[in-house]
């Protein structure tokens, strides 16, 4: 069996964004000067090796987004080990718990629209599946990971699956194998990150709307907002072309995991796919409130800290570090990074393809956090966090 562990231990972390790669123009001032370029270089590839093992993680694509400058698009190391290919623009990449996004801004635009709110007890809402103390979890709860739920990936029924391309599990299957745990804590009390909460979120939206999670998300946001290369996989297969996400196997030697986690074992906890372009529009439009109201978006941006000791906060579906927001995900072959920061308006994307979150920060996002350290030293986000993978 392949070990997984599908946590995001993050957080983490439009309005016109200028997003115009191939178009832009060629009197744009770059980004980054050379001295940053190099020190991004050096960076990224430190926290490659630190989180490598025997080898390095085979790549990772940066991006970074500052007004009236061209933006900086970087690969660093290989998208496709067989091939020795570098990343191109197009790539896509498995976003992992950067769906949740997604999931959340539908649940606000459905509270816009008076179908719900998220102060709702999630007993309201028939699910298919009974949630013990439901009538004091709120539907905020959930998104902020204060519900006290055990998580679903954690239970021993889903540490016994063997995965298949063509396996397909309900939610309703891994929510009642979370909820047959007590929960670690009463609704509320503290912040813990556990999945299960977006997978009862993900069932919500399709009763209320009578539709799949999946359709909503494609309907509302991704045709709305011009993010063509976005999708919510139906199959295991990767749309051409995309980054190749990789695991080690026993010889510590680096082995193709693309495709090998089914979309229903993820669902809304995250399943998506997409790409640096579509990404950097994405946080931006989630972050700045043009996605939702006002209202709203208040909601989301209520980012208690996630602990007494640490100054990273939590929303509903969003993080905060230093005034950076946004959000990150890993599973198998993937650990995505996708912040921006009003203050500046400059977005930060760093894909990496191997799930490297342990230890917190993880891979991507300490990258992301050197990046903040080389071209915003006073928004230096997870600053309180290791600096990188023990070696």
């Amino acid at each position: 069996m392949h070990a997984l562990v599908f946590r995001l231990l993050a957080f983490v972390l439009f309005g016109a964004i200028s997003l115009q790669f191939a178009s832009a123009s060629e009197a744009a001032e770059p980004a980054l000067t050379p001295a940053q370029d190099q020190a991004v270089i050096a960076a990224a590839n430190k926290q490659l090796r630190a989180f490598g093992g025997k080898q390095p993680i085979p790549g990772v694509y940066v991006a970074i987004y500052m007004p009236d400058k061209a933006p900086y698009i970087k690969s660093i190391g290989l998208a496709n080990m067989k091939t020795k290919a570098p990343f191109q623009i197009h790539d896509r990449f498995r976003i992992g718990s950067n769906t949740k996004t997604f999931v959340v801004t539908v649940l606000l635009q459905l509270q816009d629209e008076h179908l719900l709110s998220v102060d709702d007890p999630i007993s309201k809402f028939d699910i298919g599946i009974r949630v013990p103390n439901g009538d004091h979890i709120t539907i905020r709860q959930l998104a902020e990971m204060r519900s006290g739920l055990f998580e679903a990936y954690n239970s021993k029924r889903f540490q016994e699956l063997q995965f298949k391309p063509v396996m397909h599990i309900s939610p309703e299957e891994m929510i009642g194998w979370a909820v047959s745990h007590k929960p670690l804590f009463p609704p509320g009390a503290r912040w813990n990150y556990c999945n299960t909460n977006y997978l009862i979120l993900g069932r919500i939206i399709e009763v209320v709307t009578h539709d799949t999670v999946g359709n909503q998300i494609r309907k509302r946001l991704i045709e709305k907002l011009g993010l063509t290369e976005t999708v919510f996989p139906d199959t295991v297969s990767m749309p051409t072309p995309y980054a190749h996400g990789y695991d080690t196997n026993a010889k510590g030697n680096w082995d193709d995991v693309s495709e090998l986690v089914p979309p229903s074992i993820t669902w809304a906890a995250g399943a998506m796919i997409s790409t640096v372009p579509d990404m950097a529009r994405w946080v931006k439009a989630y972050v700045s409130g043009t996605t939702n109201s006002a209202k709203s978006q208040r909601d989301r941006l209520q980012c208690p800290p996630i602990a007494a000791n640490t100054k990273m906060a939590f929303g509903m579906g969003v993080g905060s570090s230093a005034g950076w927001y946004g959000y990150t995900g890993g599973l198998p072959g993937y650990h995505t990074a996708a912040y921006y920061l009003p203050e500046k308006d400059i977005t930060v994307i760093a894909f990496v393809t191997a799930q490297r979150e342990k230890p917190f920060p993880g891979a991507a996002n300490c990258i992301a956090r050197d990046i903040s350290r080389i071209i915003t030293p006073k928004n230096v986000m997870f600053a309180d966090a290791p600096s990188e993978a023990p070696h």
